[in-house]
């Protein structure tokens, strides 16, 4: 049968060349590597290793998730804790929220640092097909006056994209479908206010290191919102 599936901002800093685009993981059933960003404007980085038992308790915790909204709680959970694994092997276990906490530490992270980093752990996570609900998509950067602010962001799929992230022999057990085939209904719908398309960005620059990351629309976050943290 055929289917047919229908805030202060951190310094203006220069963004480092082709990092977001750059999964820089290497991942496998052994675990995974991730570069990781610090020090201000990815001045330092360094290779973090993530055990692949670490990947399928994350990996089993957003397969959990029944929509969009609670697979963005747990993404900013899974964010925070891939930064605490980071934490065990580089520096960045001195990182603060925002920049005036940890200023002059090794090991401090700016919003360029955090949105490299964070848009690589989600890439890591999405090409391990962690991630049923989202795609990961470049950077965001919001300006006010002479400063401006970076973070990583999402994107809502369509639960035609949705369906083609299943693994084969599973599209079926996530859609109602007629005899012929035709995607009517798939799990997924009645996600609230989300909309295919819509972008939201996850901000780790707003929390301490291995505290979730912070999630919002991105048109809230380009309007300002977010903590207020220095």
């Amino acid at each position: 049968m055929t289917r047919r599936p229908r805030l202060l901002l951190c310094a203006l800093l220069a963004w480092p060349a082709a990092t977001w685009a750059t999964v820089g993981a290497a991942a496998s059933d052994a675990g995974a590597e991730v570069g990781i960003c610090y020090n201000y404007g990815c001045a330092s980085e360094g290779r973090v290793r993530v055990h692949a038992a670490t990947l399928r308790r994350i990996g089993a915790r957003l397969a959990a998730a029944r929509n969009a909204a609670e697979e963005r709680e747990r993404l900013a959970e899974a964010v925070g804790g891939l930064c605490r694994v980071a934490a065990t092997q580089t520096a960045v276990a001195t990182d603060r929220a925002g920049n005036l906490l940890d200023e002059g530490a090794d090991g401090r992270m700016d919003c360029i640092d955090h949105s490299t980093t964070t848009t690589r752990l989600l890439q890591l996570l999405e090409a391990r097909g962690a991630l049923r609900f989202h795609r990961v998509v470049e950077p965001a950067r919001r300006t006010r006056l002479i400063l401006q602010h970076f973070s990583a962001v999402i994107e809502v799929l369509s639960v035609a994209e949705r369906i083609d992230r299943l693994p084969p022999g599973e599209a079926l057990a996530g859609c109602n479908c007629t005899e012929d085939g035709l995607v009517i209904g798939a799990a997924g719908e009645g996600d609230g206010d989300d909309r295919p398309g819509q972008r939201y960005v996850v901000d780790s620059w707003f929390v301490d290191n291995g505290e979730p990351a912070v999630v919002l629309p991105l048109a809230e976050w380009l309007n300002g919102g977010g903590p207020n943290v220095q």
